[in-house]
């Protein structure tokens, strides 16, 4: 008679790690830029960080109401990513959202009015430094609900998918976000259909006050998307050209119709959670040392160097910035607010 097949013990078939059984994604390369990309990406990095500042002093100075959260040592991740987008594309995240519409296209002065809350901001001074919006720049948000903001990037990717105009979602969200039931349901609906969506997880490393490490079971959360089939890939987030390259990755994964994908950023904000937040449960020194070894600035800032591009230049360019941030303040801050009957409109759909 012949012996039964041996049967693995649960130990054994729990130790050997799970064979492969679907396609994934190549491992992103670092993005080979030329010296003018160099020169925009440090551009663009360094007009967000010189907006957060002065938003920053306009908060403390109390033109800026509400909460404000400032995107100061994350500049890499939207820079990377947005600027291989097309104009097909949608954009939509949380609260953090001041450097994104930059990255837009929608003018300083226009983000910077709507956070002193006046008639000329993006969102006519009703949606405040939290809740900012253009469909005209296919920015969609601007969410104060944590995780809300996945669910609609779900629903974007639909509309894209539905009218077939080759767009795809970039939904950004955070490590506290990425906890939220309401993350698991998008990522689920999202793989069955195989939606144009790039889940980005921008991981800071504290959600509001407490560490991934603390709030988080499995904190490499790139791996979120296993249980669902959706791939995941973590990205140095404090290097812009790892940040471009893998947006290369995730958006010819997307385009080639192969579903949902997940970058994890690993990054690092230099300030608190929001304005009101006193950082508390961190050191200054471990602050500083990510500024001292990772600032994302800094780092193409010897790249530049290293292409022949002159200290005087990069001054040049610090100066130009300044005054570009310097004149959005002061028109922000002349600007009149809106009228009170304003309060009455953009509430409900006006036409059925």
């Amino acid at each position: 008679m012949a012996k039964a097949p041996a049967v693995k013990s649960e130990a054994a078939r729990k130790s050997q790690p799970l064979a492969p059984n679907r396609e994934r994604p190549d491992e992103p390369q670092s993005y080979a830029a030329s010296k003018d990309e160099l020169l925009e990406f440090y551009k663009q990095m360094l007009l967000i960080r010189r907006f957060e500042e002065k938003a920053g002093q306009l908060y403390g100075l109390g033109l800026i109401g509400g909460f404000c959260h400032l995107y100061i040592g994350q500049e890499a991740v939207a820079v990377g990513l947005q600027s291989a987008l097309t104009e097909k594309d949608s954009v939509i995240t949380g609260y953090r959202d001041h450097g994104h519409m930059l990255l837009c296209g929608i003018p300083p002065q226009d983000v910077m009015a709507e956070l002193t809350g006046r008639a000329a901001g993006i969102s006519k001074g009703k949606g405040g430094s939290m809740h900012m919006f253009s469909v005209a720049h296919k920015f969609y948000g601007g969410h104060g609900i944590v995780g809300a903001q996945v669910s609609l990037g779900t629903g974007l990717a639909f509309s894209h998918k539905y009218s077939e105009d080759g767009g795809v979602c970039l939904a950004y969200f955070g490590d506290g976000a990425s906890n939220q039931g309401q993350v698991y349901e998008s990522f689920n609906m999202a793989e069955l259909w195989k939606l144009p969506i790039i889940y980005v997880i921008e991981n800071n490393q504290y959600a509001m006050g407490t560490s991934v490490n603390r709030s988080s079971a499995e904190d490499q959360l790139f791996r979120r998307g296993e249980s669902f089939r959706i791939p995941g890939i973590q990205v140095d987030g404090m290097d812009v050209l790892a940040c471009r390259g893998a947006a290369e990755e995730a958006l010819a994964w997307v385009r080639a119709g192969k579903g949902p994908i997940i970058l994890e950023m690993k990054t690092y904000r230099y300030r608190g959670h929001s304005m009101s937040d006193p950082a508390k449960y961190r050191s200054r020194d471990e602050v500083q040392a990510v500024r001292d070894k990772s600032d994302p600035i800094d780092h193409v800032k010897k790249l530049l160097d290293a292409e022949g591009v002159k200290e005087d230049e990069l001054k040049k360019i610090e100066q130009e910035i300044r005054k570009i941030v310097n004149e959005a303040a002061d028109f922000a801050e002349q600007t009149p607010e809106p009228d009170p009957a304003e309060l009455y409109t953009d509430v409900l759909v006006e036409t059925y």
